[in-house]
């Protein structure tokens, strides 16, 4: 109980074992009550509020928010998009994710890790996207035609922010 009160509270069994815990009792916690099985690996103490991006995070740890998604995560855009786009390496079965309501892209293997930042988000917790410049490079570069109420608003907040870097957005694109 004290790992997933201070874990926001989610704890996952690698957090129990690590701290000298059996799996075992992770199990028992759930079947008297005093965790929720939020998914399979993903508990929860019954009164936490869901955070959605972190359990798609974990239920797809292979995956990077991206895109509007990892635009919205930073704060950039106040449009929460509809479903979370996840770039996936081009080698992963992204069926489930797909399955999942989850938009899904994909590149190479060995730039997948281009841009790769953690995220703290609303409710504390930290989920991996990619950072600004790589997100909107991703956005108007993708195959479908960019929303522009998404684009303009975006990269003139970009401008405006203390962390716009211009030299990196172009070493991106």
């Amino acid at each position: 109980m004290d790992i997933a009160t201070s874990c926001n509270g989610y704890v996952i069994p690698a957090q129990a074992t690590g701290a000298g815990i059996p799996r075992r009792k992770l199990t028992d916690a759930v079947s008297t009550g005093e965790l929720v099985k939020v998914i399979r690996g993903l508990d929860a103490l019954p009164d936490v509020r869901e955070d959605s991006f972190y359990v798609a995070q974990h239920r797809f740890f292979c995956g990077v928010f991206s895109d509007d998604t990892a635009l919205f995560l930073h704060g950039m855009t106040d449009r929460a998009p509809f479903a979370p786009t996840t770039t996936f390496p081009r080698s992963y079965n992204s069926t489930a994710a797909r399955t999942a309501g989850i938009i899904c892209r994909t590149c190479a293997d060995n730039a997948l890790g281009l841009g790769l930042c953690s995220i703290k988000i609303e409710h504390g917790n930290m989920v991996r996207a990619y950072d600004v410049e790589r997100a909107l490079c991703n956005l108007v570069r993708s195959q479908s035609t960019p929303d522009v109420q998404l684009v303009t608003p975006t990269m003139r907040a970009y401008v405006r922010s203390e962390g716009c870097d211009p030299m990196k957005l172009v070493a991106y694109a």
